[in-house]
């Protein structure tokens, strides 16, 4: 499936983020892109470009393309419970993002790569789709081979933050999905009610 590869920090500096994680060269600018950079004079947004905007954050955040990003949005309306937390814990729930979560790698383009090229199990069963849903007691865990992987030990050497709705074993390389995160729980900077407000024009 396509994926974004074009300048990751022109794209943070757009939203005023670095939504793909630590980005030397966004903090030395992180104002918006353009000719006149910081200086330049910008209009009011609109309603729907303020909408937009947050949708197009949310996307390259977790890096899922519009036909994808729509079709979870029509699951989460069907579901029960807050249109927009539901969105988000879809978004949470992806196996590309739970093992970018548990440390195994140090961005969701790279824990998306490790899934394709199959260094992960779903509850010892290999799995290679990046968009597969975890439910609650899922255990993902490194590949056997794989765990002697240069990339994955120093992403797991580097990785220090914790997440109540994942357990992980640094010694056995697994870990356990155990819950759907609430909305409180998930740290993006991300407004999901102006997303269901342009989808539901």
């Amino acid at each position: 499936m396509a994926r974004y590869t074009g300048p990751k920090t022109k794209i943070a500096r757009k939203f005023g983020q670095a939504i793909f994680g630590d980005d030397k060269a966004f903090e030395k600018r992180n104002y918006p892109p353009g000719q006149h950079g910081n200086n330049r004079r910008r209009g009011k947004k609109s309603e729907y470009s303020i909408q937009l905007m947050e949708k197009q954050k949310a996307k390259y955040t977790y890096g899922i393309l519009e036909k994808q990003f729509r079709n979870m949005f029509k699951r989460a309306t069907s579901a029960k419970g807050i249109t927009g937390e539901v969105l988000l814990q879809l978004c949470e729930s992806r196996l590309d993002n739970v093992v970018y979560r548990m440390g195994i790698s140090p961005s969701r383009s790279g824990a998306r790569q490790l899934v394709s090229h199959r260094h992960i199990t779903v509850n010892g069963e290999k799995v290679n789709i990046p968009s597969y849903q975890l439910k609650a007691g899922d255990v993902v865990a490194v590949r056997e081979k794989s765990k002697s992987l240069e990339a994955i030990q120093n992403s797991l050497a580097n990785s220090s933050e914790v997440f109540e709705w994942i357990t992980w074993n640094t010694n056995t390389m697994e870990g356990t999905y155990v819950a759907v995160p609430a909305r409180i729980q998930i740290p993006e900077q991300i407004n999901e009610q102006l997303i269901v407000e342009l989808y539901s024009k």
